[in-house]
Parts: C-alpha cells; structure tokens; sequence
C-alpha cells in the first residue's frame, strides 16, 4: 500500500524481501530504505537497538495494534462460563483435552521459531495444559477452521491484524498483563519463582527507515510518517487474499480506488 501510493507520488520503488530481524543490518547501512512492519511484540529489542545507532529512524506508529495471545472460539465460553479469565482454564482443562493430552487441556502453539514462551507461561502458571506447536502458520490455521467447523474445543495462538479473529468469533484469554519485570524478574507475578507467569506484551505496528531518508526524499519521509491503517482495514484485506484468493495488487488497488482522500493527503495532494 505504501509502495504504491509512493508511485503515485512519482517516486521509483523497489520490494526487496529481507528476514524479520536482520534487515536492521540493511536498514543501518542504507542498503535498505524503509520498513512498514516492526511489531511491538516481536521487533521492539531488535528496533530500539537500531535507532539507537543513529542510522535508523523510527517513523511512528502505523495505526495498527499487535495482539498475539492464547484465543479460544465464542463456543467454547459456553463450556467454560469463566472466561476469558485466565484462572479459568484450569477449571475446565477437560473441556479443552484432546484423546493425546486428557486430562490435560491442549493448548496449540505456533510454530517453534516464534519464541512466544508459551510452555514456559504453561509451567510458570501451573496450568493443567500441554503445549503442541503448529509446524506451520498454515497448519495452525488449518487446525482452527477444522475445530470451528466441527465446534471442536481449540484453544490456540491467534494473532492481529490477521483474517482469523475477525472470520471467527471467540475472545483472547486474559492473563496477568505483561511488564517486562515478568519476563526478567521471576518473583514478580503470582508465581514468586518463576517468570513469564502473565500475558505477552502488545503494542503498535511501527514503521522505521535508514536515517538517510529524510535529507534525500524528505516527501517520501512525510509521506510514510503520515500513513494510517486499522486492524480491521488490514484485517479485511489479508482475509481477501488469504481467503477469497484475490490478487494481492487487485486488493491494493481497490483500497486506493476507495481511499483517494486518505492516502492523498499523506503525500500532500
């Protein structure tokens, strides 16, 4: 979306696929310009250390809020009335069982790489529940619209912005709100002995670029600094490719088709 909004403002624009962490090293150095999507979540260590340098430039918040937590579908609150609380799933660990975990609950992780600490928060808060990770995010996926189909107990990483919360309704457990004394500061939280015994942290989606951006294409810099989008808006077009197989620039051009006086005006027009 910026991309394309910056080609309308006629600057040239290359994608350049970097992984998630280490195109810091890219962005210090100028080999690459800009970054749409650091997540408080997962990004915020690799992104202070980055601007710290002077070489990279945090651009503001994209309007987007990242949430990644434990999420069950609506029809499992039926069978476990105290819900969301965290506290609850003990109580109804059964409910959540499958024939490999009973009596145990099944919690079902991501894929291993996303650090997450979901057996260590399993461990520290002496839950009744065994943590399986998904090979996959579309293993994981796969998984929920199997069990929502077949009103299955699930209980599962899900993540926003993303299609799933908003195709399927349910509501993210809630624990002990995050700080970094949890992770780092195991007396902290009501297990005195352990960490992680509270939720994960969210935060907003930032947007970070080579400190050069602002002397060379300071219109661009305005431009990126000024971008806004929802979850729900974005929600809404990753569920069209994801799900209704529409072509990711069709989806990017109908947005601009309908959005002429918002991205317009972030490029001054």
């Amino acid at each position: 979306m910026m991309g394309e909004v910056l080609k309308k403002a006629g600057y040239n624009v290359e994608y350049v696929q970097a992984d998630y962490i280490a195109q810091f090293a890219g962005l210090k150095t100028g080999d690459l310009h800009v970054a749409m999507e650091i997540w408080e979540t997962t990004g915020r260590d690799a992104m202070d250390e980055a601007t710290a340098t002077g070489r990279v430039e945090n651009l503001g918040e994209t309007g987007m809020m990242a949430i990644e937590e434990w999420w069950y579908p609506a029809y499992m609150k039926e069978r476990c009335p105290g819900l969301p609380n965290w506290e609850a799933l003990n109580d109804c660990a059964e409910e959540f069982a499958t024939p490999e975990t009973d009596p145990n609950g099944r919690y079902l992780g991501g894929p291993v790489t996303w650090g997450g600490f979901d057996d260590e928060r399993a461990e520290a808060l002496e839950l009744d529940f065994e943590v399986v990770h998904a090979g996959t995010d579309a293993a994981l996926f796969a998984e929920l619209e199997s069990a929502y189909q077949r009103q299955a107990p699930i209980l599962l990483w899900v993540y926003a912005p993303h299609w799933a919360p908003i195709k399927y309704e349910g509501e993210w457990i809630e624990f002990p709100e995050y700080t970094a004394d949890c992770y780092n500061d195991p007396s902290w939280g009501v297990n005195p002995d352990m960490a992680y015994d509270c939720g994960k942290p969210r935060g907003p989606i930032w947007k970070v670029s080579w400190a050069g951006v602002k002397d060379k294409w300071p219109g661009a810099h305005s431009a990126i600094q000024a971008f806004r989008v929802s979850n729900d808006e974005m929600g809404a077009m990753v569920a069209a490719v994801d799900l209704e197989g529409k072509d990711l620039d069709a989806v990017v051009a109908e947005w601009l088709a309908n959005n002429e006086d918002t991205w317009k005006g972030w490029i001054g027009q």
